[in-house]
């Protein structure tokens, strides 16, 4: 049997990884010299990281691409989910104020249907309405979209030219009557013909 020799030079081809066993690995050592890549932003020259030049030699460098910043990217929250606090504030007054001598447009809340506002107003109903109940809200929530749905559909196979989000805002719109009167009536209950008076109106 020969002797064993000296163990096998190392030498990696093309970037691949060679296993070797712990015991030939002490005899093992090298050192890796990156490039020296510049990359120009703007006049100034940067050096690439050491991984930023390994991910571009294996052709991954298309991980590393940042798109210029769109300004229509940097909207604000509000204005990215298409939340306008004055519109709804202004259909809130309609609704409450429904008389024609304050000068409000009440066609606004159906001609012009949001999301939010109704959305609110269903939510601020149910924590009135189950103080301290919760997990009823959800139900709430859907009550208001499916029952919404129904009269959706019931209106169209009845000819009516109404859109979906118009039902759902007018209906979710309609329930601040009732968040206004709820307290009002915790207060006069007592009183019977007042709180009769009151229900009528």
């Amino acid at each position: 049997m020969q002797p064993p020799g000296p163990p096998p030079a190392y030498s990696p081809t093309n970037g691949d990884f060679t296993f070797v066993s712990s015991a030939d690995a002490e005899d093992l050592s090298g050192s890796i010299a990156s490039p020296d890549v510049k990359l120009n932003l703007g006049g100034d020259f940067i050096k690439e990281s050491t991984a930023t030049t390994f991910l571009r030699q294996r052709g991954y460098g298309w991980l590393l691409e940042v798109e210029d910043d769109d300004p229509e990217d940097n909207k604000p929250l509000l204005e990215e989910l298409d939340i306008d606090l004055k519109d709804i504030y202004y259909k809130i007054r309609c609704v409450l104020m429904p008389m024609p001598s304050l000068g409000f447009n009440r066609q606004v809340v159906r001609d012009n249907p949001d999301f939010w506002g109704p959305l609110a107003v269903v939510l601020f109903f149910s924590m009135i309405s189950l103080y301290g109940q919760f997990r009823v809200v959800s139900w709430i929530i859907t009550i208001w979209i499916f029952g919404s749905l129904t009269i959706f559909l019931l209106a169209r196979v009845l000819g009516g030219e109404v859109a979906y989000g118009q039902v759902l805002g007018v209906i979710g719109y309609s329930l601040l009557p009732l968040i206004v009167i709820a307290p009002i009536l915790l207060v006069v209950g007592s009183f019977e013909v007042v709180s009769t008076l009151i229900k009528v109106m």
